[in-house]
């Protein structure tokens, strides 16, 4: 399919928006877990879960700004996303975090593999998005380790 540059830059903002807004997510529901955690597992969950997915947050949202900003684009404030019920049980919250962190990582992956970052974006764009898997990556497993110790 044909675009132009503009249309490609679009996509590019649009897919990232997409994967920051999950990061959100994962974020929102981490928090929420967190609160029901005794101090040691808050803590665990705060080092192992909750600061990667914070860093890739705020770096999924300066690598959007700054190219939005580079090309001329309008950049889209991201809002925290809605805090889960209470409800939940915290293995679950837990558990939909990192499946919400991983399917972050996979539209960024996506967003890769299209070569749109190569062929209309730039060098700062795709080390904004390599920067941003290479910290949701480990934390699928590390919210498995993390949801094993609870309860025992």
């Amino acid at each position: 399919m044909a675009y132009t540059t503009s249309e490609g830059r679009e996509q590019i903002l649009g897919d990232l928006g997409i994967a920051t807004d999950r990061i959100a997510e994962a974020l929102a529901l981490l928090g929420e877990a967190y609160e029901h955690l005794d101090e040691h597992l808050a803590d665990e969950l705060e080092e192992r879960l909750f600061r990667p997915v914070q860093s890739a947050y705020g770096r999924a949202q300066r690598t959007h700004a700054e190219f939005a900003a580079r090309s001329g684009m309008r950049s889209r404030a991201f809002a925290p996303a809605t805090q889960p019920g209470p409800s939940e049980n915290v293995r679950d919250l837990i558990e939909r975090a990192a499946d919400a962190a991983h399917e972050a990582d996979q539209e960024i992956a996506e967003l890769q593999d299209s070569m749109l970052p190569v062929e209309v974006g730039d060098t700062e764009l795709r080390a904004g998005l390599a920067a941003v898997r290479e910290a949701l990556d480990p934390v699928p497993a590390r919210a498995r380790e993390l949801v094993r110790g609870i309860g025992r």
